[in-house]
Order: C-alpha cells, then structure tokens, then sequence
C-alpha cells in the first residue's frame, strides 16, 4: 500500500471512528455527504499539514515543558508554592505532549491502529489522566492566587512547598484511581468484520451498518477502493482501531469528561478569580504597585479563563454533540475537528510561555538564576516572600518569586 492510499484510508477511519487521543467512538456517521473531490483534498491537506502542525506542536510543547521542569527544579530558591505547582502542570503537559500527539498522528497517518489491545487501553488511559492532571492543577493554581490575594496573611502557613507537594501528591492519586474505568471500556477493535478480494463486508462498530450491503453503499469509494486494495496484496489484513468499546457506553462517558475535564474547573477557575478580583477592588487606599499587581492579575485571569476556554472548548463541544450522533459529517465539519484538535494540544505547548516565560517576574528569575548560579553563596537569595502580587526581584541577590 502506497503512503496515498495509506493516508486516504486513515483519513476515511480517523475522521468515522479515531478518538484523536480523546475518547470518541462515532458511530452511524454519514460519509456520503462528503464529495469524493472534496475528500481528495482533504486527504492531501491531512497527510501533509497536519503531520507538521503536530509535529510543531510536540516540539514545542517538548522542550518547553521541560525547559520549565527543569529551570524550577535545578533552583531550589525557585521553590515556592506556585512555582511548585507550575513545575506539575509543565510535567502533566510534557507527558500529554508525548503520549498523544503521536499516536493521533498514527491515527491520521496509518489506515489501522498497529500498536495491540494492551497498548490501546495504556495509551487512552494515560491520555485521561494527563488531561485531567493539567487541568486541575490549574485549578490548584487558581486557589494558590486566591489564598494569597484574597487572604494574604493567613495564607502564609498555607501556602507553603509541603503543601503544594501534598495537593500535588493527592491530585495524581485521585485521578488515577478515578480513571480506572477508562481502561476498560476502551480497546482495540476491528474496523470490519471482515475484507476479501471481492466484497467490503459490514463495519463492526465504526459505522454501526446491521447489512453489509448498506456498509458497501455508504462507504465512498475513495475510502472502501484502498481497503480492498490492501485485501488483496494480504488477505490477513483487517484494520483496527483503538476507541471505545461499547456504543452505550459513549454517550454517558464522553457528557461526563466533558463536565468533569471543562465545565467544572472553568467554573472553579471563574469563581476564584471573580473574587479575587473583587477583594482588590475593595482596598481603599492602594498605592502604584497595588494598581501594578491589579493590573497583572486582571490579565492572569483573561490568559488562565480565556485560553483554556477558547484551547478546550471546540473539541469538547464536537465530541459531546458526536457521541450523541447529532455532528454532520461534512467536508467543513472535518476541517473544524481537526482544527479543535490541533486547539487541544496548543494549550499544552502554550502553557509555558503564557505561566511562565511571558512574565515578567519569570523573566527576571529566570537571568538571575543563570547569573547566580542557583545563589548559594548570596545570604540575601533565601529570602522568602510567597506574595505574588508584592513580590519584587531584588537588584542584589535572587529572591524567591512566583512566576505567576
């Protein structure tokens, strides 16, 4: 099979039935709305772009991340509660970044899912949790800038490093356990139940046919021409594809994931920051660096609420409105799909410059720490202030920040 044909049959499973790295299993999509000109072209923008824009985005998302990692980590006056924090998120990101990029990639690329069951239900699995491990540690962000606008002396027994390792610790545990379901109600499956030389028999659970008569009908040429194609230079070959296993059981899952991994931290995130801002505007007598730390969080809730909002909610909103069969499979809602994917993983790559090196404060910490050599011999450099919105870069040393 030439990498065309490979790549015109991928295209045909990934956009009926490929969860890219999110759980999706269609079911009853209608591809005979799509021209077969329209879906050449959409083909050859898909092998071509797509590889790229990921592999962009992986790059990104790679080194930054680990950049982050490892720019807090090698500086223990870098330590603080929300730097802690941002270090989780960069981990959380890093390994979003690593387990799903490629294999949607694979999605995209290879007419069938090549990696086994077992990989299958680790690869899913992992995808969920890492997903859910950023987002809630955003949130876990969001309560550590609340504690220390909002109660900003009270907080200081609160917000420290053990804490923050504590939250962290609790955070993991948790989602990992209440993903367990995860690894089982996904898996490998066959595309159809069997090909032949002749005849493209009825799909299994990708297209949902009960006749294989009306599978054959439905399926474009385009897409059914190479799978026979690969049939007859080896018959043992049956595509597979790595998604949900139970078309009951998408629905219920995907509206939960969608609550669970959205509508509920970007309500938590909302609240916080809604108060928080409230509590500034109370102060009577603020002084320029009040209306300075005003100003940066009023722009750290648009970055936090907005980009999250804006990265996340495309994708969200398509696979809850698929799993309830009600999304048209059209040359233009294909181009939207892969658009809010592409959406999704930006957010990963993106989170170290909008958390830390598009601030100000990050910045300074950032060539201090490489000046000072991790200021081990600057008695000044232990200093601690766990406030973000007071905290300065002093000029003689390097003092603990918050990036944020």
């Amino acid at each position: 099979m030439n990498l065309t044909t490979a790549t015109t049959t991928a295209l045909a499973l990934s956009i009926n039935s490929s969860n890219g790295c999110f759980p999706e299993d269609t079911v009853n999509s209608q591809l005979d709305d799509i021209d077969e000109e329209d879906f050449a072209i959409i083909q050859n923008v898909v092998s071509i772009i797509v590889p790229i824009i990921f592999g962009l985005i992986g790059i990104l998302g790679f080194l930054g991340n680990t950049t982050v990692i490892v720019l807090i980590s090698a500086n223990p006056i870098m330590h603080s509660t929300t730097n802690i924090l941002i270090i989780n998120l960069a981990v959380a990101d890093l390994l979003f970044v690593i387990f799903c990029i490629p294999f949607t990639a694979t999605d995209f690329v290879m007419p069938y899912w090549p990696f086994g069951n077992v990989w299958c239900k680790c690869v899913q699995y992992i995808i969920i949790v890492t997903a859910a491990a950023s987002v809630y540690t955003l949130v876990l962000m969001s309560i550590d800038r609340y504690l220390a606008v909002v109660h900003p002396v009270n907080s200081i027994s609160w917000r420290t490093a053990k804490n923050a390792a504590f939250s962290i610790g609790a955070l993991w545990i948790l989602i990992l356990t209440v993903s367990i379901p995860v690894l089982m109600i996904h898996g490998e499956h066959e595309v159809y139940e069997k090909l032949n030389v002749t005849e493209l028999k009825r799909c299994s659970s990708q297209l949902s046919f009960e006749e294989k008569e009306e599978a054959v009908a439905r399926t474009p040429p385009v897409a059914a021409a190479p799978l026979l194609e690969a049939a007859e230079s080896k018959p043992s070959f049956i595509p597979t594809v790595c998604s949900i296993l139970s078309e009951e059981d998408w629905p219920a899952f995907q509206i939960t994931f969608f609550t669970v991994s959205f509508v509920v931290p970007l309500m938590l995130i909302t609240v916080l920051y809604v108060l928080m801002l409230v509590r500034l505007y109370k102060v009577s007598r603020v002084s320029a660096e009040s209306r300075r730390g005003r100003k940066r969080v009023t722009s750290l809730v648009l970055i936090v609420v907005g980009v999250f909002a804006v990265c996340w909610c495309p994708i969200q909103i398509i696979l809850v409105v698929k799993s309830v069969k009600a999304y048209p499979l059209t040359s233009e809602t294909i181009v939207i799909q892969i658009i809010s994917h592409v959406l999704a993983y930006a957010n990963s790559c993106v989170n170290p410059f909008l958390y830390a090196f598009l601030s100000e404060n990050f910045r300074k910490v950032f060539f201090k720490a490489v000046k000072c050599r991790y200021c081990k011999d600057d008695p000044e450099s232990h200093n601690l202030n766990n406030i973000a919105s007071t905290t300065k870069v002093t000029t003689r040393g390097c003092s603990s920040v918050d990036i944020l």
